[in-house]
Formats: C-alpha cells, structure tokens, sequence
C-alpha cells in the first residue's frame, strides 16, 4: 500500500490535469458518493471492474435500485447481435460511464487494460461523465511502474476474465 504521501501526491498530480478527484474511505464511501454523483433517471455504462463489484456497484445498479438506465443490462438483453453491436458503440456515449483501472501512476497517469475496448473511447472521447472507482491499492510510481502492473498483474486477471466472459484469451494492445 503507498503512503498516506503518495496519495496525497497521486490526488494532486491527477487535479493539475484537471480532474477532480473525490476521496473515499472504503467502498461504502466511494458507492456513497457515486449516488450523489450520478442523477436519477441517467444513462449509466460500466466497464468491467473488480473494484466496481467489491464496491457493491454492481449489486447496486442491476438491483434497479438507482433510477438509473443500466446500458449494460439493455444490451445483454437485446436478443439480436446486430442491435446488441449497435447497443455497445453507442454506449460509450452515454451520459455516464463508470469503470475501474488498473494503475495509476504518482505522475498522473490513469491506465487501464480490457479484452473487448469498452474503454478505449469513452475515457478521453465520449462519455458525457466519466467516473473512475480506484482503489489506492493501484498507485504506483511513475508510468513505467503503471505499465509494468498491467503486464505483470492486471493483464493475467483480465486475460482470465476475457476467457470466461468471451471464451478466447485477451491480448495486450495500446
């Protein structure tokens, strides 16, 4: 685990580049402040996350508890694959998305690493509000630290997912 430093450093380097950065203490906290976030009636789209499971998120929003629109559960409902492709490409529009990573670097850089790329556009492009849930667990020193977890922890957790999820392996691209 990093220092009560290194977060401190962590949280200020991300809010130089101009994200905020909401503080959690546990879960329940970060699942707290996701709620007051995120309005009733939104659309909601989430990457696939460990963080966002042990969190109870994922709990919380298949629930149907939080108002919200659950993209997630209408394209895995969708009976059709062309609609449920459809679906997926313009989830990642959607007015929020939420996901999990899987480093973050002491120099304010966030990665993160999926089979299917769910990601990929909705972090920098598209979502109308993006959320990331990151436990300081992730904090590492600098970006080739941050590059180091993902192939060497993250990726064999992912690689694992993507073969019970999709039933082919994962591969590490960009």
């Amino acid at each position: 685990m990093p220092s009560p430093e290194a977060v401190c450093l962590t949280i200020r380097a991300i809010e130089e580049r101009g994200v905020q950065v909401i503080p959690a203490a546990d879960g329940d906290d970060a699942l707290s402040a996701i709620k007051k976030i995120i309005p009733a009636g939104a659309e909601v789209m989430r990457g696939s996350s460990r963080t966002l499971v042990e969190i109870r998120f994922e709990e919380y929003i298949t629930g149907r508890k939080s108002g919200w629109i659950d993209l997630h559960s209408v394209i895995t409902s969708a009976d059709d694959n062309k609609k449920r492709a459809d679906l997926r490409r313009k989830s990642v529009t959607a007015e929020y998305f939420i996901s999990g990573a899987n480093a973050t670097a002491q120099t304010s850089e966030i990665v993160a690493c999926d089979a299917s790329g769910s990601r990929v556009g909705a972090w920098p492009f598209v979502a109308g509000h993006l959320i990331l849930v990151v436990g300081i667990n992730k904090i590492v020193p600098d970006l080739d630290s941050a590059l180091h977890r993902i192939r060497e922890y993250a990726f064999r957790l992912e690689n694992a997912r993507a073969g019970w999820a999709y039933g082919t392996p994962s591969t590490i691209g960009k």
